[in-house]
Formats: C-alpha cells, sequence, structure tokens
C-alpha cells in the first residue's frame, strides 16, 4: 500500500491523481494549511525536513519531490506514460519533467509571494508578469494537436504540467491561451482526476 502526504490546495493532487490513472491502492493522510500564513503545518516535518508535500510511503521507504514520485511509479507500473528511452520524445520528457518544477513554478511562485507585499512589491510585478505570460505562451505552444504534451495521450509530463496549466484559469487568462484553457479542461474533466479530488478531500 502506498500513503500520500497529502497537503490541501498543493501540488501533491498531482500524486493522487497518477496514482487513480495507474490503478494503484493508495491511502491518504492530508494536512490543512494554516488559515493566515497559508503554509504547510508543522506536523508535516515528521515526514520530510523541510515540512513539505508531497511524501510518499512505499515499502517502508519515504519519497519526496513530485517529479521524482511520478518517475519512480511511472517506471514500476506505467510505462506507456513515459516515451522509449533513446527517441526525440524522451529529450523533450527529460526536458519538460524539469521545466514543470523548475522554470514554470518560479515566476508562477513569485507572483504569489511577492503579490503579498502590496505597494512594495509592486516595482518587481512588470517583470513577473513578463515570465509568468513567457513562460504560459511557451507552454501554449509546446502542446501538440491531440492537446497533450509530449505524447498524443495521457503521459507523466501532462500530470506534471496540468497545475502550471491551470493557473491560466485562475487567473482568468483563458482567452490569452485557448490550448492551455482546453487542456486544463480536459484533464480535470478525466475520472481519474475528479476521483483523486474526492480523495483528497476537494483539493
Amino acid at each position: 500500500m502506498i500513503k500520500v502526504h497529502h497537503l490541501s490546495q498543493s501540488r501533491s493532487l498531482r500524486i493522487l491523481w497518477l496514482l487513480e490513472e495507474l490503478g494503484l491502492p493508495y491511502q491518504v493522510q492530508r494536512y490543512e494549511r494554516d488559515a493566515v500564513t497559508r503554509l504547510a503545518p508543522p506536523e508535516l516535518l515528521q515526514f520530510h525536513p523541510l515540512g513539505k508535500s508531497p511524501v510518499v510511503e512505499i515499502d517502508g521507504q519515504r519519497l519526496a519531490e513530485s517529479g521524482a514520485i511520478v518517475e519512480y511509479l511511472c517506471a514500476l507500473h506505467g510505462p506507456q506514460m513515459v516515451p522509449a528511452q533513446g527517441t526525440a520524445a524522451y529529450l523533450e520528457h527529460l526536458e519538460m519533467m524539469h521545466f514543470a518544477e523548475g522554470s514554470a513554478m518560479i515566476p508562477l511562485l513569485l507572483q504569489i509571494y511577492v503579490g503579498t507585499l502590496g505597494d512594495a512589491g509592486a516595482p518587481l510585478q512588470p517583470r513577473i508578469q513578463s515570465e509568468v505570460t513567457n513562460h504560459l505562451q511557451f507552454m501554449e505552444d509546446s502542446l501538440r494537436p491531440s492537446g497533450h504534451f509530449v505524447l498524443d495521450q495521457l503521459s507523466a509530463v501532462d500530470i506534471m504540467l496540468s497545475f502550471p496549466a491551470m493557473s491560466v484559469l485562475r487567473m482568468g487568462r483563458e482567452e490569452e491561451f485557448p490550448r492551455l484553457t482546453a487542456f486544463a479542461h480536459a484533464m480535470m474533466a478525466r475520472p481519474a482526476y475528479q476521483r483523486a479530488v474526492a480523495a483528497g478531500g476537494g483539493n
């Protein structure tokens, strides 16, 4: 049995979704964010020194970092979700897996954190917004005609890029990025995604 330490309103939902897509049994330990600071609760520190989520427990071992968890689970249980090694698609897979938690998330996180500063953060906003737009446009242009990234069916990269893609909906920028919008809606409509939301307690 796989146990997922899942933080509410976080990217750890992707792990629940992947497990549902793969049809693997799992248990969820849900944690709530602090109502004021929006930070993870200190209870998560007992599972990871940074006190962050997701963390999974598998066969007595713990693994953190979304990309690492997705790669591990796909290697064991979902090889169809990763292109064959030695192909151009596999190189794109590697690039986009790291892009999802690296380049793509930096401007989005800066937008959130600097936004809490109000007027004090205003001088940084033009650059942040420019970078958010640049990265969303890169994702928009990277989608295949099938509506997926990398492969023409659901892949590990689709799972990983779902969170930054769905930021288009949260920001109300659907008209600017119609293909990302369609991708986000298609992913949220998947039965496995909806089961993951329910299993995670709503988000």
